[in-house]
């Protein structure tokens, strides 16, 4: 049976509640503020659609990307060139296209409306960002996440040509090596982001990251 606690507004539970899979707490409501709160204390809200009540994670381990150690295939680099590349061109396209686009395997995504509005708005607020990958003019992948000034949190990718939203994560890594971002949040193992040089580290670890690196108060 997995027991978790039950909070309002920006009292999180300590970190160390979370049970083993990762589970925090729960809440009835969710907003902007509460997200992005969420987000430089090492906590991100993730459910089923259209599901209730809204459930929120801090798994121990993390998965992250360093920035200066992203793994780059002979194959990658070759689609990389082909590609165009622009950033927050197309934000509200990308995240529409994450929750629409199904990928292998799965039926469709966390990705609701309820999402869709916060994530949008923290691109409005200038912590949303998009890494968006053209060919030919067309918008062929991307991906979305939440700038904290150090920590690139990233949140989903989406693809409809081959390596396009590989191509769209090196962009965002060369963009923080020219940035100062010292780590990518990629919250939970996928075989891509390990192909990539995605590895764990511990929670703990996370939050000193985040106490050093967050450049945002809120």
């Amino acid at each position: 049976m997995l027991i978790v606690e039950y909070f309002e507004n920006f009292n999180f539970p300590n970190l160390e509640k979370a049970n083993k899979v990762g589970l925090l707490g729960f809440s009835f409501d969710i907003s902007v503020e509460q997200v992005l709160k969420a987000l430089t204390i090492g906590i991100f809200p993730w459910y089923e659609a259209n599901s209730f009540p809204f459930l929120w994670w801090a798994p121990d381990p993390r998965f992250v990307v360093f920035p200066n150690k992203i793994k780059v295939s002979k194959s990658l680099k070759q689609s990389y060139k082909k590609f165009e590349f622009a950033i927050n061109k197309n934000f509200e396209q990308v995240i529409f296209n994450c929750a629409n686009i199904n990928r292998r395997g799965q039926n469709g995504t966390w990705i609701d409306d309820e999402m869709i509005f916060i994530y949008t708005q923290l691109y409005r607020l200038g912590y949303g960002m998009s890494f968006e990958t053209y060919f030919q003019g067309d918008l062929v992948g991307g991906l979305y996440g939440v700038n904290l000034g150090g920590v690139f949190i990233g949140e989903s990718m989406f693809y409809t040509k081959t390596d396009a939203s590989k191509s769209a994560f090196v962009f965002l890594a060369n963009y923080c090596l020219e940035n100062n971002i010292k780590i990518i949040d990629c919250q939970l193992h996928t075989p891509l982001l390990e192909s990539l040089g995605g590895e764990y580290i511990s929670r703990n670890k996370y939050s000193i990251y985040l106490s050093k690196f967050v450049e945002i108060n809120i």
